[in-house]
């Protein structure tokens, strides 16, 4: 079987470039390991930027469909102090260039979108091999094959497709997340609620935090930040939702009870999610027929860019393709010279942004760091 374009991973990275492709008349088709697009839940919160990922929905003829779920009031962010004490307060005025919406609704939105069956779910990639002249076969789970001239990774942080250009792979950056949820929180979790506010949370100290974001329907989001090796949460039985939850309270003890209460009162058993990144900078040499996108590419620690410049990525790719439809190497070349030094200053940026999220001078220097921003013309 041959196609056009073979879009390996379904996420907002690759739909945005199966849209785009399609918007211009190019079909393209996708195939994910996920077995349905409800398979799992899709995250949390996404603020949208204006410089990146609201300029890949427009290149995909989205941006009302966006605009249309964007919750208002959610780019409000406070800091606090380990007892509570809010230290920074940042309203929403809706006049923000990244306003929030939710990762399943705008996957959603994207999914719409395109043709009936350009999505293959229940798809995982097994192996991908070079056949010469560009060209690549993609071996799936269930022994099906295809053979494309154009394989593009949009699989994330532990991509199939990247081997074929790159021998390296992410590394434990030496912080994990732990993920929480409190659902009806105004009603059940006033306190906790009340610390949150209407958009979200930072309460910070150096190597630690709780992270928290107002969700649709009154749900608190959370993710506690720790900066611990990985045998330390190999020691955490998380399979005994009590047990973890206990050990992971433990380090925040003292805390001010509405914010401990994020770990404590969770309404859900907590998810470890080790951070991994690739090194920055990372590249490759330009390979007939293939590329990466997303995280795939320039897997970075978190930061706020990394859904943006994966649609970002993939509009940008879908442009190119589309300017060079008979010279797919011109187009991959202009894409990836473009696409290597976005995702350095991104993954560097980030690097920076989360010493002052969990550096020694935590949350003091995060605050310096808004109040200075805010200050510049």
């Amino acid at each position: 079987m041959t196609t056009d374009v073979t879009i390996i991973g379904a996420g907002l990275g690759g739909l945005t470039l199966a849209r785009v492709l399609h918007v211009h008349g190019i079909p393209a088709t996708v195939y994910e390991a996920e077995p349905s697009p409800t398979a799992r839940m899709q995250g949390g919160m996404l603020d949208i930027h204006d410089y990146n990922g609201q300029l890949a929905l427009q290149e995909a003829g989205l941006i009302d469909e966006f605009r249309s779920l964007v919750l208002e009031g959610r780019q409000a962010m406070r800091i606090l102090d380990r007892d509570g004490t809010v230290l920074f307060d940042q309203s929403d005025d809706g006049t923000g260039g990244r306003p929030e919406v939710q990762r399943g609704e705008l996957r959603q939105i994207l999914l719409d979108s395109l043709p009936a069956g350009t999505v293959r779910w229940g798809h995982k990639v097994s192996s991908v091999r070079a056949l010469g002249k560009g060209r690549h076969e993609v071996t799936f789970a269930d022994g099906g094959t295809v053979v494309t001239s154009l394989l593009v990774g949009a699989d994330g942080a532990w991509s199939r497709v990247r081997p074929l250009l790159s021998i390296t792979t992410p590394e434990y950056v030496g912080r994990s997340f732990v993920e929480t949820y409190l659902f009806d929180a105004d009603t059940r979790h006033p306190a906790a609620a009340k610390a949150v506010g209407g958009g979200s949370l930072l309460a910070l100290a150096p190597g630690k935090g709780i992270q928290a974001h107002r969700e649709r329907g009154g749900t608190l989001h959370t993710y506690i930040a720790l900066t611990e090796p990985q045998d330390w949460f190999a020691a955490i039985d998380f399979t005994d939702a009590a047990a973890a939850t206990a050990r992971i309270a433990q380090e925040f003890d003292g805390w001010a009870p509405e914010l401990t209460a994020l770990i404590t009162d969770c309404d859900t058993a907590p998810v470890l999610r080790p951070l991994n990144a690739l090194p920055i900078g990372h590249r490759w040499d330009r390979l007939p027929g293939v590329t990466l996108l997303g995280d795939a590419a320039h897997l970075s620690v978190p930061n706020g860019e990394g859904a943006n410049l994966a649609m970002y990525d993939g509009a940008e790719l879908g442009k190119v393709i589309a300017a060079h439809p008979d010279d797919v190497e011109v187009a991959l070349t202009e894409y990836e010279q473009a696409m290597f030094p976005r995702g350095t200053e991104a993954a560097a940026e980030g690097t920076r942004l989360n010493e002052f999220l969990f550096g020694d001078d935590a949350p003091h220097g995060l605050i310096t760091a808004f109040t200075e921003d805010e200050q510049t013309p």
